[in-house]
C-alpha cells in the first residue's frame, strides 16, 4: 500500500511598517484582512509602532500583501532598503499636513463662526459662509469622511462616523436653505442655515487629532532611541590585523577590540584586558562594573578608561540589548489601548440618532396633515441638529486637558488618555530603588578619622588619590572631600590594585593605600577592633566601607551609600493607606535591597532582578487580575514600564524610560506618584460627569426635536433652538471640565 506524504509549505515571518491607521478600529481591520489573505498562517499588528508581524507562504509576494492592503485604503512599506526610515518620513510628512490643514480650518472658521453667531440674517453672509464652509469639510476635514466611509465598509460606526454624518447633514439642509430660501419663506418660515456648527466641530476634532499624532510619534520614539544604544560600526581583530567594520558584518566567534569610552556592540566573553564599564542600562546600579578576562559583556553598555577584547558570543537579535528592544516592543503592541468610552457610545449612538430621525419623519409624513412634508423635515433635521456631537467630542479631551494641566502643576507630565483612564484603577505599584526611591548616585555619608592631628593634610591627600583612582566610588570621596574645602596633596608612585584599591607615596616616602580591608591585611595593616566593628555596623544600613591608612595605621573609615531621598517613606506610605500594594525591585544585592526596604516600611522586596524578571513580575500581577503601575528611571526598567498598565518615570532618568512611560515626574519627589494617581481619579470622574452631561440634553431634548411635545401645547423645536441646545450643553461640559482645576490633591 503506497502512502502520500503531504507537504506543507515553507512559512516566512517578517515585520512590515503599516501606513493608514488611524485608531485602534483601523489596526483591528489590517489585522482581519491580512489573516483572511489566502496564504498568510498569522497576522499581528503592533499599533504602537505602526507596524505588522506577518507570517506567511514563501510562495505569496510581498507585493500581493501590500495590494491586499491598498484595496481597503492602507499601505504596506515593503520596496525600500531601509522601511523604518521610509516610514518616519511619511508620518512626519502626515503630521505636518494635519497641522497645516488644522491651522487653515481655524482661520476660516472664525469668519463662518462670526457670521454665524452675530449676523444670522445678513444674507450675502450666508452666501460668504457657504463658500468658506466647502473647504472646511471637504478638504482640511476629508479625513474624517475617509475614515468614516472606511468604517462603513466593515460594519462598524466610530466618532469619525458621527461627525462626518452630523456635519454633512448641517450643510446641506444649510445649502438648501442658502440656494431655495423661498421654500421657507413662502411657508412663513425663516430659512436657517447652520454652517457655523459643522465647521466649528470639523475645526475641534481636527486639533484633537493632532494631539493624538504628536503623542503617538513621542511613543514611537522609544524604540528608536533603544537602537541608537547599538553603534553602527565596531572594531574587530582579523586575520591579526584590526578593522572597523560594520556591525551587520560581525560573525560569533570574531575578536572584538574596545577602546575607551566606546559602546559595547555585542555580548561576548572578556579573552584579555581590564576596565570598569557602565552596565547601568541592564542593571540600573550606578556603579561601574570591573571586567576582566572571563567575563560576560553586554551590547549598549559603555567602556570607561580602560581597553578590552572579547570574543563575540552573541550577535543580531540574540543580543541581551536586541531581546530588551523585542520585549519592550510586544508589550506595546500586547497591550491593547483601552477603547476610548465615547467612541462606545458612538457607536451605538450613530445608528440610533439615525434611525429617531428617520421615524420621526416618517411618522410626521404619515400622521402631520397639511403641514406634514414641512414639519417632517424640520423635525428630522431638528433631531439630527440637536444630536450633533459637539458637546461628545468635547467631553474627554476638555476633561484630559485639564488633567494633564493640574498633573503639571504639581511636576508629572501625562502623556495621554490611556494612563489618566487606568490610574484611578491601580491597586498595585512596583517600585525601582536606584533613582526613584534612592537618590541615585554614590555619596559619602560618614568619614571617621581615628586621629585629629594632620586632619587637614591627609584629607589633601586622600583626595589627590581618589581623583587619580577610575573607581566610580572614588567620585564620591573626591565630591565630598571639595565641598568641605580641601586641596590636592602631592603623591607619588599612584597604582591601581585590581578589586582591592589603590596605594601611593608621599613625598616623604610614605605609604598610603585607600581600599577595601582585604587590601590593609595584604599589607599587614592590623585594624583595631572598634574599626570593625564601626564597619559591620555601617555595612548593615546598606553602605559601602572603605579605609584609609597611612604607613602602619588606618587614618580614616569612609561610608559610601546612594542616599533615600527624603520623601520616600512619605510617599509609599500614603500609597499604602490607599489600599495600593507597594513592590520595590531591584538589580542591587538582596542585603541592600532588604536595608533600604525596612528604612521606608516596604514589605515586598527583591534583589538581583534583572530587567526581563522585571517584566515578568508585572505580568504575573496582572494574571492575578491586578492593575499596575510601574515606577523606574533606567534603562533596565523600560521593559517592566512598557508592561505595566501605567507606566511612571523619574524626570532625571534615561530618555528611554521617559519615553516609554506615559507619565513623567519632573521633580524627584516620589510623593508625585500618589498625586497622579489621585488626578486620574479626578479626571476619569471629570470625563463621566461630561458625558452625562453631552446625553442629558440627548436624552430630554431630542423626543422634543421629534415634536413629542406637539400634540400637547402644539410646540416644535425650531432647528436654531435645538442648535442653541447643542451649544449649551459645550458649555456645560467645558464649565465641568475647568472644575477640576480646583480639586485639591
Amino acid at each position: 500500500m503506497e502512502t502520500s506524504i503531504r507537504e506543507f509549505p515553507q512559512l516566512e515571518k517578517k515585520s512590515f511598517p503599516v501606513m493608514g491607521m488611524s485608531c485602534v478600529a483601523c489596526a483591528s481591520s489590517v489585522e482581519s484582512i491580512l489573516s483572511n489573505t489566502e496564504g498568510v498562517s498569522t497576522a499581528n499588528v503592533n499599533f504602537a509602532t505602526n507596524s505588522v508581524w506577518i507570517e506567511y507562504e514563501e510562495s505569496l509576494s510581498e507585493e500581493n500583501l501590500q495590494n491586499v492592503l491598498r484595496g481597503v485604503g492602507y499601505d504596506l512599506i515593503i520596496d525600500a532598503n531601509n522601511p523604518e526610515e521610509v516610514q518616519e518620513e511619511l508620518t512626519q510628512h502626515h503630521y505636518l499636513d494635519l497641522k497645516r490643514r488644522t491651522i487653515c480650518s481655524a482661520l476660516l472658521t472664525l469668519p463662518v463662526f462670526v457670521l454665524g453667531m452675530f449676523f444670522m440674517d445678513w444674507v450675502p453672509g450666508r452666501w460668504v459662509s457657504f463658500f468658506l464652509a466647502i473647504p472646511i469639510l471637504f478638504y482640511f476635514g476629508r479625513s474624517f469622511y475617509q475614515n468614516a466611509w472606511k468604517q462603513a465598509t466593515h460594519g462598524k460606526a466610530n466618532m469619525d462616523t458621527l461627525v462626518a454624518l452630523s456635519t454633512t447633514i448641517a450643510f446641506l439642509f444649510s445649502a438648501f436653505n442658502t440656494f431655495y430660501p423661498e421654500f421657507w419663506l413662502n411657508q412663513g418660515l425663516p430659512p436657517h442655515v447652520y454652517y457655523e456648527a459643522a465647521t466649528v466641530i470639523i475645526t475641534f476634532i481636527l486639533l484633537g487629532k493632532l494631539w493624538e499624532e504628536k503623542a503617538k510619534s513621542n511613543t514611537s520614539s522609544a524604540i528608536k532611541k533603544l537602537m541608537g544604544l547599538q553603534p553602527k560600526t565596531l572594531h574587530a581583530i582579523i586575520e591579526g590585523a584590526e578593522r572597523e567594520i560594520p556591525i551587520s558584518q560581525v560573525q560569533k566567534g570574531y575578536t572584538i577590540l574596545v577602546k575607551p569610552g566606546e559602546k559595547i556592540a555585542v555580548d561576548g566573553l572578556v579573552v584579555s584586558g581590564k576596565s570598569f564599564v557602565d552596565e547601568s542600562m541592564i542593571s540600573g546600579e550606578p556603579i561601574a562594573v570591573l571586567k576582566s578576562k572571563g567575563d560576560e559583556v553586554f551590547a549598549g553598555t559603555v567602556n570607561q578608561k580602560g581597553s578590552l577584547q572579547f570574543t563575540a558570543e552573541k550577535v543580531g537579535g540574540e543580543t541581551l540589548l536586541a531581546q530588551i528592544i523585542k520585549m519592550v516592543q510586544e508589550a506595546q503592541g500586547s497591550k491593547a489601548p483601552v477603547q476610548k468610552l465615547v467612541d462606545k457610545i458612538a457607536g451605538i449612538f450613530v445608528p440610533i440618532v439615525l434611525v429617531i430621525s428617520l421615524i420621526t419623519f416618517a411618522s410626521w409624513m404619515l400622521l402631520g396633515g397639511e403641514d406634514a412634508f414641512t414639519h417632517a423635515l424640520l423635525t428630522s433635521v431638528a433631531v439630527l441638529v440637536i444630536a450633533c456631537p459637539c458637546a461628545l467630542g468635547l467631553a474627554t479631551p476638555t476633561a484630559i486637558m485639564v488633567g494633564i494641566g493640574k498633573g503639571a502643576e504639581h511636576n508629572i507630565l501625562i502623556k495621554d488618555a490611556e494612563s489618566l483612564e487606568l490610574g484611578h484603577q491601580v491597586d498595585s505599584v512596583v517600585l525601582d530603588k536606584t533613582g526613584t526611591i534612592t537618590e541615585g548616585k554614590p555619596t559619602v555619608t560618614d568619614i571617621h578619622w581615628t586621629s585629629k592631628n594632620n586632619r587637614e593634610q591627609l584629607a589633601s591627600i586622600l583626595l589627590e588619590i581618589e581623583s587619580q583612582s577610575e573607581h566610580p566610588l572614588a567620585g564620591a570621596v573626591v565630591r565630598n572631600l571639595l565641598e568641605k574645602g580641601y586641596t590636592n596633596g602631592q603623591l607619588r608612585n599612584f597604582q591601581s590594585i585590581t578589586g582591592k584599591g589603590v596605594s601611593a607615596e608621599g613625598v616623604k616616602g610614605q605609604k598610603y593605600l585607600v581600599g577595601n580591608l582585604a587590601l590593609l591585611q595584604d599589607n599587614q595593616i592590623t585594624v583595631p577592633e572598634e574599626l570593625l566593628s564601626l564597619a559591620a555596623s555601617l555595612q548593615s544600613e546598606a553602605k559601602t566601607v572603605i579605609f584609609f591608612s597611612e604607613e602602619t595605621h588606618v587614618t580614616a573609615l569612609i561610608a559610601i551609600t546612594d542616599k533615600i531621598k527624603d520623601t520616600s517613606e512619605g510617599a509609599i506610605k500614603t500609597l499604602q493607606n490607599k489600599g495600593i500594594e507597594v513592590y520595590m525591585l531591584t538589580g542591587d544585592n538582596p542585603h541592600t535591597a532588604h536595608a533600604v526596604a525596612r528604612k521606608v516600611g516596604l514589605r515586598h522586596v527583591r534583589g538581583e532582578v534583572l530587567p526581563f524578571e522585571k517584566a515578568e513580575f508585572v505580568k504575573k500581577l496582572q494574571s492575578e487580575g491586578k492593575v499596575v503601575a510601574m515606577v523606574g528611571d533606567g534603562i533596565n526598567d523600560s521593559q517592566a514600564l512598557a508592561q505595566a498598565d501605567v507606566s511612571i518615570a523619574m524626570g532625571h532618568g534615561s530618555d528611554i524610560a521617559m519615553d516609554v512611560a506615559k507619565m513623567t515626574l519632573i521633580t524627584s519627589d516620589l510623593q508625585a506618584v500618589p498625586k497622579a494617581l489621585a488626578i486620574s481619579t479626578q479626571t476619569v470622574k471629570g470625563i463621566r460627569q461630561n458625558l452625562f452631561w453631552a446625553f442629558i440634553y440627548n436624552l430630554i431634548g431630542i423626543p422634543i426635536a421629534a415634536g413629542l411635545l406637539f400634540p400637547l401645547n402644539g410646540f416644535l423645536l425650531d432647528p436654531m433652538i435645538a442648535g442653541g441646545a447643542m451649544a449649551l450643553s459645550s458649555v456645560s461640559v467645558v464649565t465641568n471640565s475647568l472644575r477640576i482645576r480646583k480639586i485639591n490633591i
